[in-house]
């Protein structure tokens, strides 16, 4: 465990829950300027007041696209993540078509992919895999097709799912990167421990609604 290693530069520090308001985004916003987060990751409706609450800061904005389904066509998330980094947003978590990778469709998967890669060439896209859902195998076919289609980051969960990141399954995902992209873990990281051992097994990006807490030493009770 890299017990010395500062959290809040691996932190995309969430809120993307049905019931958040613009309080809600303002209060995770000043958290994460006080903080120093690298990333807030907001729903698309909120992408405007997230770039206008951390401005002058050096936090990012992170958004979602074909959240948490996956389940909309390569089309419809190219024009939702196109629309997301026009208001401002830095970077897009999309969720790739699951069915497609239950099935080991690698090529579908792959397509889906690039289709937003290139509806935003020069942002950060990472590719979320729902790694709760699928074997072992899958996991590498499905991460293996994100890189190709031209995934920055390979995600393990949306944090919505049945479960969340796991060391066995961030280091699965480092295997078969093998340095190509950069892996973020998602979805159940609610302790400093649970952080640290993201980090140690090749995470260099973490998504949790618990950050503060993380930060604080503490465990978090977020569900994300």
């Amino acid at each position: 465990m890299l017990k010395g290693v500062k959290l809040a530069p691996y932190i995309d520090h969430t809120l993307l829950k049905a019931t958040a308001t613009s309080a809600d985004i303002r209060a995770l916003c000043a958290e994460a300027r006080e903080h120093s987060f690298y990333a807030v990751c907001v729903n698309p409706v909120f992408v405007p007041q997230a770039v206008a609450e951390l401005e002058g800061s050096t936090v990012k904005v992170a958004t979602v696209c074909g959240f948490p389904l996956g389940a909309v066509s390569s089309e419809q998330k190219a024009v939702e993540a196109r629309l997301s980094v026009e208001a401002g947003a830095h970077e897009v978590d999309m969720v790739i078509h699951i069915g497609a990778a239950l099935e080991g469709s690698w090529d579908s998967v792959e397509a889906d992919v690039r289709a937003v890669r290139r509806a935003i060439p020069e942002h950060v896209l990472k590719v979320i895999i729902e790694t709760c859902y699928l074997s072992d195998d899958q996991k590498r076919g499905a991460t293996e097709a994100a890189v190709r289609g031209g995934a920055d980051f390979v995600k393990t969960s949306t944090g919505f799912g049945t479960g969340g990141a796991t060391p066995a399954d961030v280091a699965l995902m480092r295997d078969t990167i093998a340095g190509r992209a950069q892996i973020k873990a998602a979805g159940g990281v609610r302790t400093p421990a649970d952080a640290h051992e993201m980090i140690a097994a090749g995470a260099s990006r973490l998504g949790t609604s618990g950050g503060v807490a993380l930060v604080s030493g503490e465990q978090s009770s977020e569900g994300y």
